[in-house]
């Protein structure tokens, strides 16, 4: 009986997360969601203005340009478009999340465009430098603006949650913050498990240190150095501090494994405690 139900709890799991997947998909195809993002974000709006200019340099140079050069111009053009393919492929099949996909693939992008500016003439490769480094200080790339079931929470919100006696036995806190682009590719993350797992138990809650600074040393993040530390999650029982993620002693460690959904899950033992909860414990 117990096996029984714990298979149709994975099997309701996983239903949810197909479902939120397919809504996600839908939107993404959707032309005008992408227009919107164009248009309306300066980080894609710029990157958009950076690689249309190439087409017209392109044009352009192909006037003054010997045929000699347009020749293997035209050749190493072809050989980036099937190594940016190749690499993009790569990153859709290994990427959880569209922002991490997007990060990744705009990287390559300008990579490539930088080494093929270099055929026609260095100084338009220097000039595509000057112009991606102005976009890395003046834009952003946006993170994911779903919450699912979770909240946002000021530092005397959440105080205020951990204290009182008649909210969630648990409290899973991520504390992020969004100059980090580790934070912006494992936005997303969140707020899918918040939606899969969370109970009248297990409530989930982001404070967002970019706001409320100050908070960090409350809770022993480090805001400096290579930012390892970002995003941290941590699970509070009555408003004690169970387990975290990363350890404090998670930059002192060789190597770092990376964020994934499965992690944070393993982790947090987040399957036992929905378990748990279901048969009433």
């Amino acid at each position: 009986m117990a096996r029984e139900r714990r298979c149709w709890i994975i099997y309701i799991n996983r239903t949810v997360k197909k479902r939120m997947q397919r809504k996600r998909m839908e939107k993404k195809k959707n032309p005008l969601t992408w227009l919107n993002l164009m248009v309306s974000e300066p980080y894609y709006l710029f990157h958009f203005l950076a690689f249309f200019s190439y087409f017209v340099i392109r044009s352009s140079a192909s006037q003054v340009l010997s045929p000699h050069i347009l020749h293997r111009l035209f050749h190493r053009e072809i050989q980036a478009i099937l190594a940016f393919s190749v690499l993009a492929v790569i990153k859709v099949v290994k990427e959880e999340t569209w922002e991490g996909f997007i990060s990744d693939t705009l990287f390559f992008a300008k990579v490539f465009l930088v080494a093929i500016s270099l055929i026609m003439d260095y100084h338009l490769a220097l000039w595509y430098i000057v112009v991606f480094s102005v976009i890395f200080i003046l834009a952003q790339q946006p993170a994911y603006e779903g919450l699912g079931t979770s909240q946002k929470l000021t530092p005397l919100q959440l105080e205020a949650l951990l204290t009182e006696g008649n909210t969630s036995r648990f409290w899973l806190v991520e504390f992020r913050a969004l100059w980090s682009p580790t934070c912006i590719r494992t936005s997303l993350f969140f707020p899918d498990l918040s939606i899969t797992y969370s109970n009248k138990n297990l409530s989930f809650g982001i404070v967002d240190l970019g706001l409320f600074p100050n908070v960090a040393e409350r809770f022993g993040i480090s805001l400096g150095g290579s930012m390892a530390q970002l995003p941290t999650y941590i699970l509070f029982e009555n408003a004690v501090e169970v387990t975290r993620f990363p350890e404090l002693d998670f930059e002192a460690k060789a190597s770092h494994p990376p964020i994934t959904k499965k992690l944070l899950c393993r982790h947090f033992e987040l399957d036992r405690r929905l378990l748990e909860y279901i048969n009433g414990r």
